[in-house]
Parts: C-alpha cells; structure tokens; sequence
C-alpha cells in the first residue's frame, strides 16, 4: 500500500452504513486497539456520521477515527476511537482527519477534545500531544478508567487525555 504517485489521493470523509464491515476489518490490523464489535462500527456510521471519519484510498478504507458529542459535555468531542492501516503509519492521516472533523458545522461549538490512551500506546500518546501543539491549546492527563474495572480482561488502565480549551 503506501503512497505511490500513480495512486489516487486520499479521500477523507464522512462514514456510510456500508463502511462498517471494512472500518472492522481495518480494526483488526490496527494492534493493539480493542476490536469493537460489527455492530458498534455499523452504529458510529450510522448515528455518529456527523463526527466521525474514514480516509480511502484506491478504494480502501486506510483510516478511521469514531468520534461523538459528548452529551453530558456538550461542548466536548470525545475521540473514541483512532485506526490508521499500519503502512499508512507516518503521513500525518489522523491528525488530517481529526482536523476534518473539527472543521464541520456539526463540531464548530467544541471547546474541548477528550479521548483515552493507555500508558503503553505511546502513537497514540504523541498523536494527541501533536494535535494539542497544532491547536495551541492545553492538555491535561488524568486516570479515567483503571485496569480494575476491567475486571480479568487484563487490560491497561485507561488515562483522560483533555485538549482545550479551543480557540477557532
């Protein structure tokens, strides 16, 4: 995959109904996120549209990022969510689509970014630090969800990440 010069470009827009076996599939190339079930993915594309994205290229889903107004915050977008296929890893593709969601009508009252990172996914880590630099705006890590809510699942805790607030 990669970028080639005789490919097309990337195509970065709003998911369809019809993404969502490909967004899944794109999921679980993307360790170590948790793999959601079909149906989550079929949900984000059909009831969080407006706030979440895909990018194509040469017809191919290579990235996604689900995403949606908090609604007990509402003006905070929670990034729930961010795949990148791995050879597309490197070109600046999240940070293109987190930028393309906060630049939609539906996203123009947002003050604030939130999203979760465990302490060992480090590309997930600089991501949202890069977006807060590109922004200028503040971030603030606190613990959200500890390993012991996870029950035996094993899984790392869950940290807060919280950009903003936002100046548009």
């Amino acid at each position: 995959m990669g970028l080639k010069n005789d490919e097309r470009p990337i195509i970065i827009r709003k998911p369809q109904i019809g993404d969502g076996f490909h967004i899944h599939n794109l999921v679980q190339k993307c360790k170590p996120l948790d793999i959601n079930s079909l149906y989550s993915y079929l949900l984000v594309c059909s009831h969080f549209d407006q706030t979440s994205v895909i990018s194509v290229l040469n017809n191919e889903i290579v990235g996604y990022i689900s995403a949606y107004i908090n609604p007990n915050q509402n003006k905070t977008l929670f990034i729930w969510q961010v795949a990148v296929h791995p050879d597309m890893r490197g070109y600046g593709l999240a940070t293109k689509m987190i930028m393309d969601i906060l630049n939609r009508k539906q996203t123009k009252s947002v003050e604030f970014i939130e999203t979760t990172v465990t302490p060992s996914n480090q590309a997930s880590m600089s991501l949202f630090e890069e977006i807060a630099s590109q922004l200028n705006a503040n971030l603030k890590k606190s613990p959200l969800f500890t390993s012991d809510l996870f029950g035996k699942l094993n899984h790392e805790e869950e940290l807060l990440f919280r950009i903003g607030p936002l100046t548009k």
